[in-house]
């Protein structure tokens, strides 16, 4: 691994103890794309075109979202208070920042933040994301769900932004659109799955416009009410995908914006992989095979040459 001239002119002003050499920092890297490469599979598909730099930076950012997902969940297991957990995400986080955490990730983290001036109140948000998603869940009405999928995956989009380097504060709003459509993809995916653990995503006031209850949910009941739902809300996700493609296009090209458009279409590609099953999301997790993804990156580097000004 080889660092920028960038990263090695902030490690030599590194606040971190313990961590003051250029090989300290690249174990560190090592730390968090493995995490990365073992728990976010589609992802690190995605990162292939990054340059290296933005690799890790990307998995390191990654690093944090997982350890915040995991002690949340860790809290819930051993039913402790979730304040308590949130309080020692929050200690960690200005830790973080700080440069003084313990943890083998957050020399990496660091030099990811200073590098890229990623705002603390993202991750901030994220928290509050994690929290949403435990004990039950049941989601009122649409402004509810966006906003969900603002905390769970919006704030992830903006992360991002400032490691692909956005261009225009203004395109920040497609940023949050395409996080707002890669959620809403999950939760179509995971209707069973999610009911499994008592969490129902769809909001109660579309359940309730399309005559299907979260009884039929548990039944596993495939009707021509609920495959009206779904054609709703897939037509109003591949509307989020497609609002959020012009904003692409104010990313640095050097692989940041192929890299989006990798993770859009294999994404998008969950919703037409659910309508060759009928919409029948009960059956078992719907997938993208191996051979799919790669014409999905195909696909995804067609899309990026098109966005470019077509074939020259």
């Amino acid at each position: 691994m080889q660092l920028t001239g960038q990263e090695l002119s902030l490690i030599k002003s590194s606040p971190i103890n313990g961590a003051n050499s250029p090989d300290d920092f690249v174990k560190s890297f090592e730390v968090a794309r493995e995490l990365t490469r073992k728990h976010a599979k589609s992802f690190y598909f995605s990162s292939i075109a990054l340059p290296e730099r933005k690799k890790r930076a990307a998995y390191a950012v990654y690093a944090f979202c997982r350890y915040a997902d995991d002690l949340i969940d860790k809290a819930v297991e051993e039913k402790k208070d979730l304040s308590g957990a949130e309080a020692s995400l929050s200690n960690l986080l200005d830790e973080l920042y700080a440069g003084t955490a313990q943890i083998p990730w957050a020399p990496a983290f660091w030099l990811t933040v200073e590098q890229f001036c990623i705002p603390k109140v993202y991750f901030s948000d994220l928290m509050k994301g994690v929290l949403l998603d435990r004990g039950p869940v049941r989601i009122k009405d649409w402004e509810e769900l966006h906003q969900y999928c603002y905390y769970v995956a919006s704030v992830v989009g903006l992360m991002m932004s400032k490691i692909f380097e956005l261009s225009d504060p203004a395109a920040q709003k497609q940023a949050i659109e395409m996080g707002v459509a890669m959620q809403l993809t999950n939760i179509l995916r995971d209707i069973h799955e999610d009911y499994l653990n008592n969490r129902i995503y769809l909001p109660a006031s579309e359940l309730s416009v399309f005559a299907y209850s979260e009884e039929q949910i548990a039944q596993g009941m495939i009707n021509d009410d609920f495959i009206s739902m779904m054609k709703f809300q897939i037509g109003r996700t591949r509307e989020y995908y497609r609002s959020a493609e012009p904003g692409i296009l104010k990313l640095a090209n050097d692989g940041s914006q192929l890299t989006v458009w990798i993770m859009s279409t294999v994404y998008s590609g969950i919703l037409d992989e659910i309508e060759k099953v009928d919409y029948n999301i009960y059956a078992g997790r719907v997938h993208t095979s191996g051979v799919r993804k790669l014409f999905l990156l195909l696909k995804s580097w067609w899309r990026w040459r098109q966005s470019q000004g077509g074939m020259k």
